[in-house]
């Protein structure tokens, strides 16, 4: 299987299965002379970790451990090579899968496809392979927020089933701390969500929602088009994560219902996201990634131990992507004059 590989400056492979022996990640392409932060690292990771109200009961520490590529706190320019080791697999818990594909995942269409899988937990196809993701999304923060201090990027659940944020909650959202709310869903009814995960915990229901990413400080200029335009990379980067099922940029699908003189009243509009013509504008980007319910549920999700709801656990995720295409296209960017 190929394909493991993603970005064209700041190239990073990911390898590794839920229940193998470790998950990991080769970035190649980061600059000498980045300041490692251990902190960034390992709070990443924590926050991706399973355990927890309204999430999975595995119990894993992701404790990085560096192979290569950092040496006396700095990077060496070289290939970074960074596994955390799995501890806490309960491979028995997925024996029913084995021979029963379970609706909406991956099972099936993978052994179709390889003609060999491996079921536990889902294999390459878990949303544990995106342990991978967090730790040279982690890499590429440290170097965007060197080369550019005042960048600063947040991502939150939007929607969680039936519950939505609103105007006035998303206009506050930079003074919020996202970590102190249920599901990371910032606003007066997070106790109402909590209530609706453990119910389906319990149940063995899941639901979709939808995650929102801003980023400020972002300068203007990043971008290639024609065919690596930014809204588009962090698209792909976003379609990616497992179980996502759509993206929008700005006013995303209201804008197929608006009027052209209303639309484009001014040029640093915010219905654009902060991109035109595929290149950044300086504004604040925002951009929306919608998820399909979890597809382990009833009996397989009581058995197993998976998410209620992907959102929750798909934010530092989300944010990974975004400090990876942003790295990627601030690389690009050393090349476009002269």
């Amino acid at each position: 299987m190929s394909a493991n590989s993603f970005g064209s400056r700041f190239v990073i492979t990911s390898f590794g299965e839920s229940h193998g022996e470790a998950l990991g990640v080769v970035i190649d392409g980061c600059p000498a002379g980045v300041k490692f932060n251990e902190h960034v690292l390992k709070n990443n990771l924590k926050r991706r970790r399973p355990g927890g109200e309204g999430v999975s009961q595995r119990q894993e520490e992701d404790l990085p451990e560096i192979l290569s590529g950092v040496f006396e706190g700095k990077t060496l320019g070289t290939p970074i090579a960074i596994i955390v080791r799995n501890k806490d697999q309960k491979s028995q818990d997925y024996d029913q899968i084995k021979k029963a594909a379970r609706p909406g995942h991956a099972d099936d269409v993978w052994k179709d496809k390889f003609g060999h899988r491996d079921h536990r937990g889902g294999g390459r196809s878990s949303g544990r392979e995106t342990v991978a993701r967090v730790i040279a999304g982690s890499m590429a923060q440290m170097f965007c927020q060197q080369v550019v201090p005042d960048l600063d990027l947040k991502a939150y659940a939007h929607q969680v089933g039936p519950y939505c944020l609103s105007d006035g909650e998303r206009a506050e959202i930079w003074t919020k701390d996202i970590e102190q709310f249920t599901a990371r869903f910032p606003s007066v009814q997070h106790e109402k969500v909590k209530e609706l995960l453990t119910s389906a915990q319990a149940l063995g229901e899941s639901f979709g929602g939808t995650a929102e990413v801003r980023v400020k400080g972002l300068p203007a200029g990043l971008g290639q088009p024609v065919f690596h335009k930014l809204k588009g990379d962090l698209a792909q980067g976003f379609m990616t994560i497992g179980a996502t099922s759509g993206v929008e940029l700005g006013d995303g699908y209201k804008a197929a219902g608006a009027q052209g003189t209303s639309f484009h009243r001014v040029p640093d509009s915010p219905n654009y996201g902060g991109i035109r013509g595929g290149i950044s504008t300086g504004e604040e980007l925002l951009m929306r990634i919608h998820f399909k319910p979890t597809s382990s549920i009833l009996e397989v999700a009581k058995k197993g131990r998976h998410d209620p709801c992907i959102v929750t656990r798909a934010i530092p995720v989300v944010e990974a992507m975004t400090w990876l295409v942003l790295a990627d296209h601030l690389l690009w960017r050393r090349q476009d004059q002269v």
